[in-house]
């Protein structure tokens, strides 16, 4: 059965992000909807008998705070990835000094944006095409920039939903890197979010990162003691 789009899946209150994780018709992710309650292990079943309907033989999360897991756990979900999660006051929004050719994101980008996912990220944690579209619609509201030199060399999605702020995804060519491109890209969604009164933005990255780890920290972002985990389940 080929795999369908990405919906949200709704049992009373509780609702969940689902579509197939990566482009695999085998594999599904499934998500809290943004600023939703956590999910009850209840509801997760039911997610699971709902993905297994539709020919998924296994589900990952996306990257979930401790209280978040708990539904999951509970529905026989084991932590397969773990993340740090960083959080940034927005009262104080540093300076990003280097002049860039910043745009709006738009659909023609999507080649040249998702091969400079590719470049930046592992396999495991890489877009595909419906992923990106996703993440951009991941959030109520959404900022999608690209940067151009010459051709696309870096890209950020920032989103929000009522006072709180994500950086939901940045990625750089790694030949491009180290040129100040990152940190203007996220300088940018600071400072649209805090436009909006949002007073404060979360971040995850993987804990052996380090560079992001590093750029984050550096813009004013601070580890939070409890980070984020990533869970999966077979249904087959």
């Amino acid at each position: 059965m080929g795999a369908p789009g990405v919906d949200v899946i709704k049992w009373g209150t509780e609702r969940a992000r689902a579509g197939p994780w990566r482009g695999d018709g085998h594999v599904a992710y499934l998500t809290p909807v943004a600023d939703a309650p956590a999910l009850s292990a209840a509801f997760v079943r039911t997610c699971l008998e709902t993905l297994a309907s539709r020919g998924y033989q296994r589900v990952v999360t996306g990257a979930l705070s401790p209280a978040e897991t708990r539904g999951f756990l509970a529905a026989g979900f084991e932590i397969s990835e773990q993340l740090h999660l960083l959080s940034h006051d927005l009262r104080i929004i540093p300076d990003a000094s280097t002049p860039l050719p910043m745009r709006k994101g738009v659909g023609r980008d999507d080649h040249a944006v998702l091969e400079v996912d590719h470049l930046a990220f592992p396999p495991f944690w890489q877009l595909d095409c419906g992923g990106l579209h996703d993440a951009i619609r991941a959030t109520p509201r959404t900022r999608y920039r690209v940067v151009e030199h010459g051709r696309v060399v870096g890209y950020s999605i920032t989103g929000r939903a009522g006072r709180r702020g994500y950086v939901q995804r940045l990625a750089v060519d790694p030949d491009h890197r180290q040129q100040g491109l990152g940190a203007a890209l996220v300088v940018d969604g600071l400072r649209w979010l805090r436009r909006w009164r949002v007073d404060r933005a979360v971040v995850n990255t993987q804990l052996d990162n380090g560079g992001a780890l590093a750029l984050y920290e550096r813009l004013g972002f601070r580890r939070q003691p409890l980070g984020l985990s990533v869970l999966s389940a077979g249904i087959a």
